[in-house]
């Protein structure tokens, strides 16, 4: 049986939280921090809220609230602390490898945290950056890997996403995209990717003459 994998495509489209940087220290943080200010529990909202805007995950448990001021707090909370984050091994460098082809990165995260964050762990900006400002329906719903694939101006299914997340991976795959599942925190019974690796060590990207990718993967595929 083969010991690696090999995926064609002409564009990429990373997630950042949990599948570019481990920012889940940060994360844990922000709604310990806002669970206590409201009096509520933390375990339904973190059994949740992993890959999803934040907005969506205060209007299900809060919409008693004002989202917006909630939302706007919860951000700011989460913009002033940058401690504890870190790049997911491997993937500075398979960012590097993407870069100067078509890429992109696709977040649930505000677009300023996101800059924060991936500016804090030694990323590039790509002109490409869907965040939560762009999208009316958070993932698993398909909008946003949609619109990134638009604005790299390729098919859907010319496109290969990298992801961690349950909400994610959904959202990949009714957009018609093949999907890497990075294992960061969830395992493989977890997420329904077509393969699956524990992190961008397993992953080499190159590309070929015509500017499309060859990404190969020290993972036998699960494809479903």
């Amino acid at each position: 049986m083969d010991d690696k994998t090999i995926l064609h495509c002409k564009s990429i489209l990373f997630d950042m939280d949990g599948t570019l940087v481990d920012s889940s220290a940060v994360i844990d943080r922000a709604w310990k921090w806002w669970t206590a200010r409201h009096s509520m529990e933390l375990e339904p909202i973190m059994a949740v809220q992993q890959g999803r805007p934040n907005r969506d995950v205060l209007q299900q448990f809060a919409s008693h609230l004002d989202i917006e001021k909630e939302a706007a707090l919860f951000l700011k909370f989460e913009e002033e602390d940058l401690q504890d984050l870190v790049a997911i091994p491997g993937a500075n460098e398979a960012v590097r490898e993407a870069d100067g082809g078509r890429w992109g990165i696709v977040t649930s995260a505000n677009r300023t945290l996101a800059e924060l964050r991936l500016k804090a762990t030694g990323f590039p900006i790509p002109e490409v950056f869907i965040s939560a400002e762009n999208i009316r329906h958070g993932k698993p719903d398909p909008e946003c890997y949609l619109l990134g694939a638009a604005a790299l101006e390729v098919e859907p299914r010319d496109c290969v996403v990298f992801e961690d997340a349950i909400a994610g991976v959904q959202a990949a795959k009714a957009a018609g995209m093949k999907v890497v599942g990075v294992m960061t925190n969830l395992t493989e019974a977890d997420l329904a990717a077509h393969v699956h690796v524990p992190d961008f060590r397993s992953v080499t990207i190159q590309r070929n003459g015509s500017g499309e990718f060859e990404i190969e993967i020290s993972r036998i595929p699960n494809v479903r």
